[in-house]
C-alpha cells in the first residue's frame, strides 16, 4: 500500500516478540503470579447445598454444626480491562537518534500488554491516529500478538486523533477501565478529554518524548513543517508544544498518573516502578 513503511529497525518478528516478552517479565518481576487479581478469592458465607454444587464447596464444620449439607461462597475479584491507546501519528514517527518515540511506544504497548495478560486482565488496542484499529480488551495473546504486529507497520501522512478517539471510548465502556494513551501529546485538545474520563475510569499516560523536541525549547523564532499535515509554520522556543512538562503537570494537577519516556534513555526500570508504585497492573476493580 502507498505511503505505508514496515519499519525494520523494530527487529523481525521473533526477535520483537522475544523482546516484547522479555519487558513484560520485567514489568511484572517480583510479583504475584496468582490467576485471580487483586486480594485473590475471598470468602463471602457458607449456604445450604444446591443439586450441582461441588462436592469440594462442602463447608464440612457449619455441615456438622447444622446437620445438613452447606457450601462456602466466595468472590472473585473483577477483572478490569485495560485499553492501550497507542499514538500513530505522523509526529510520533521523529526521530533524532537510534529510535523513534513511535518505535518506542509499540515496543513498550507490547511489553504493558503481555504484562496484563499474565494478570489475567483483558487486553484492547485504540490507535489514536487517523487509522482504523480498534479491538475489543480479549485474554487472547494471539490476538494481542496480532495487533502488535500490525502496529509495526506505520505512515507519514497520519494526523493525531487523541481527543477524537477518547471522546468516541468514553460512552463505549461498560465498566471501569484502566486506559493508559501511549503519545507524544501533539494535541492539544486531549488534555481535557482525558481529564473527564479520568473521573470514572483509572488513567495513566506514557508521555514520548524525542530529545530535539527538548532541545528546541529557548532556540528562538524558526520555521519547522507540521509532521502530520507538513504545513510549514513559524514558531518560538517557548511554544507550549514544544514543552513536554506542561502537559504532564496539567494531568498531575487532574490526578492521572504520568510517565515522560525520553527515546535515548533506559526506561524499563522507570516504567515497573510506575506501574507497581500506582498497582496499575494486577489490580482488579472492586
Amino acid at each position: 500500500m502507498e505511503g505505508v513503511i514496515r519499519d525494520h529497525r523494530l527487529l523481525d518478528y521473533r526477535q520483537f516478540h522475544v523482546a516484547v516478552k522479555r519487558l513484560a517479565d520485567s514489568l511484572n518481576y517480583g510479583t504475584d503470579r496468582s490467576p485471580f487479581l487483586g486480594s485473590g478469592v475471598e470468602f463471602v458465607q457458607s449456604r445450604p447445598y444446591q443439586p450441582g454444587d461441588s462436592i469440594r464447596a462442602i463447608d464440612w464444620r457449619v455441615t456438622a454444626r447444622m446437620g445438613k449439607l452447606f457450601v462456602k461462597e466466595y468472590e472473585t475479584p473483577k477483572r478490569m480491562p485495560v485499553y492501550l491507546l497507542v499514538d500513530t501519528s505522523a509526529s510520533m514517527t521523529v526521530r533524532s537518534g537510534k529510535r523513534s518515540k513511535y518505535e518506542t511506544a509499540v515496543f513498550v504497548a507490547g511489553g504493558v500488554a503481555l504484562a496484563c495478560l499474565e494478570r489475567v486482565s483483558p487486553v484492547g488496542l485504540l490507535a489514536v491516529g487517523s487509522r482504523q484499529l480498534h479491538i475489543q480488551p480479549t485474554m487472547s495473546r494471539d490476538i494481542a500478538l496480532q495487533w502488535l504486529h500490525r502496529l509495526r507497520t506505520y505512515r507519514y501522512d497520519e494526523s493525531t486523533c487523541l481527543a477524537h478517539r477518547l471522546r468516541e471510548l468514553g460512552p463505549s465502556l461498560k465498566q471501569r477501565s484502566l486506559i493508559v494513551v501511549l503519545s507524544d501529546l501533539h494535541d492539544p485538545a486531549a488534555l481535557p478529554v482525558l481529564k473527564r474520563i479520568g473521573q470514572q475510569h483509572d488513567c495513566a499516560v506514557l508521555h514520548f518524548r524525542d530529545p530535539a523536541e527538548e532541545g528546541l525549547r529557548g532556540a528562538g523564532f524558526f520555521r519547522a513543517r507540521e509532521a502530520e499535515t507538513g504545513e510549514p509554520f513559524v514558531t518560538h522556543g517557548r511554544a507550549s508544544w514544544l514543552d513536554p512538562k506542561q502537559a504532564e503537570r496539567e494531568l498531575k494537577r487532574a490526578a492521572i498518573d504520568c510517565l515522560g519516556i525520553d527515546t535515548e534513555q533506559p526506561f524499563a526500570h522507570r516504567l515497573r516502578y510506575f506501574f507497581r508504585a500506582r498497582g496499575l497492573l494486577g489490580r482488579g476493580a472492586r
